[in-house]
Formats: structure tokens, C-alpha cells, sequence
């Protein structure tokens, strides 16, 4: 069983760190290529929104990122204390009819449902928290 456990600051300027430790995650627990991928893209969507939407002041507040590896699954959990928001909620975005009519938002969380099986939400202690799961081919 392989465990990531990453707390960081609500600033976009962890984006590398978060990026740097997904990949040695995934090469150190055998995730091919594409699959290190979406998960990088999927959880760097997620904290994207949350630093960019989830707090209305600018002090610093700290995002909590635990990625597990075992058992055939992928599991990802995702922390943050920012205004209670349920992307597992999320309507799915309208993706018929020209892209300059189009809503703007929820492509990413709409794209984050669709690369992990699995999206749950709830809200504790004043808390948001998030967990995503996927299952893994056999050969991984």
C-alpha cells in the first residue's frame, strides 16, 4: 500500500511541489504514464479551484492532499477549510452547441468525474473534504 500525505499552502505557487511529488508517487508505485497523468491533471484541477474560489480572505489556510495506492484502487482525498462547496454535486456542463454559447465553469469538474470512478463529498468540522477513487487495470 503506497501513502502520500502533502499539506499545502491555499497558493498557486505549490503547483510544482504538488506536481514533482504526484510523479514520484506514481513512478514509485507503478502508474503508467497516462495514468500519473489524469491523476496530476484531476487532483491539480481540484486544488486549482480551491485556491482560486474557496476563501474569501488572503490569509494563508492549508490544503490537505492524501493519496493512497493498494488493493487495485486509487484514493485520493483532498482537505481544505475554504466556504462548503460539493463538486460531486456539480451539474454536468452543456457540451452541445457552439463553444461561444456555452456556460462558462465546470468543465474541469465535469472532466475530474470522468477520469476517477468514483467522487464523494462532505462537509465536517467545518471542513470540506473530498475523496475521489479509481480503479487500476490489473497490471498496475
Amino acid at each position: 500500500m503506497g501513502l502520500l500525505k502533502l499539506k499545502l499552502r491555499n497558493s498557486l505557487d505549490e503547483i510544482d511541489r504538488l506536481f514533482e511529488n504526484i510523479q514520484s508517487f506514481g513512478e514509485a508505485h507503478g502508474l503508467n504514464r497516462k495514468q500519473a497523468f489524469q491523476l496530476n491533471l484531476v487532483i491539480e484541477e481540484l486544488f486549482t479551484n480551491i485556491v482560486s474560489y474557496a476563501y474569501r480572505d488572503h490569509d494563508e489556510h492549508w490544503i490537505l492532499v492524501t493519496i493512497s495506492c493498494g488493493d487495485g484502487r486509487l484514493t485520493v482525498r483532498i482537505e481544505d477549510d475554504g466556504i462548503p462547496f460539493n463538486p460531486a454535486a456539480a451539474r454536468k456542463p452543456d457540451l452541445k452547441g457552439p463553444v461561444e454559447k456555452r456556460k462558462i465553469g465546470g468543465l474541469g469538474i465535469h472532466l475530474c468525474k470522468e477520469l476517477m470512478n468514483n467522487m464523494q463529498y462532505r462537509r465536517e468540522n467545518n471542513r470540506n473534504i473530498l475523496t475521489l477513487t479509481k480503479t487500476l487495470p490489473a497490471d498496475a
